[in-house]
C-alpha cells in the first residue's frame, strides 16, 4: 500500500531541497523523522512537514501501522519562479529569481 502527500510551492530552491531528500530516501519513517528533526538545513522543515502529512494519511485513511512504514519515493520538482528586480548602480537593475519547489513523499509498508 502506497500513501502519498504533496507540499506545493515551498519557498526554497529545489536544488537545496534535494540535498536533504537524498539523505532520507528509503529509510524507515522513525529514523527519517529523527534525521530531519536534528538537521540544521532549512529544507528539512519542509520535508518533515510533508512526511508528517504522508504518515497521517497512511494512519487515518488506510489504517497502516506507523512502525512498519518506509519512505519509498521522495521527489522534489521545480515550481514556479517569482521574478523580482533589485536596483543597482547607475540606474540599472538586476533580476532576482525566488525559486519554489513541490515536494512529493510516498510511504509504503512493504
Amino acid at each position: 500500500m502506497d500513501v502519498s502527500s504533496i507540499l506545493k510551492y515551498a519557498p526554497i530552491s529545489p536544488q537545496k531541497c534535494r540535498l536533504v531528500a537524498d539523505q532520507v530516501r528509503g529509510l524507515p519513517v522513525e529514523r527519517a523523522l529523527n534525521i530531519l528533526k536534528f538537521s540544521r538545513r532549512r529544507a528539512a522543515n519542509f520535508i518533515k512537514k510533508s512526511l508528517d502529512s504522508a504518515i497521517a494519511n497512511a494512519e487515518n485513511n488506510e489504517g497502516a501501522d506507523v512502525d512498519e512504514l518506509r519512505i519509498s519515493v521522495i521527489c522534489v520538482n521545480e515550481g514556479p519562479t517569482l521574478k523580482r528586480m533589485r536596483a543597482r548602480a547607475k540606474g540599472r537593475g538586476n533580476r532576482i529569481f525566488k525559486r519554489t519547489c513541490h515536494i512529493a513523499v510516498t510511504v509504503s509498508d512493504a
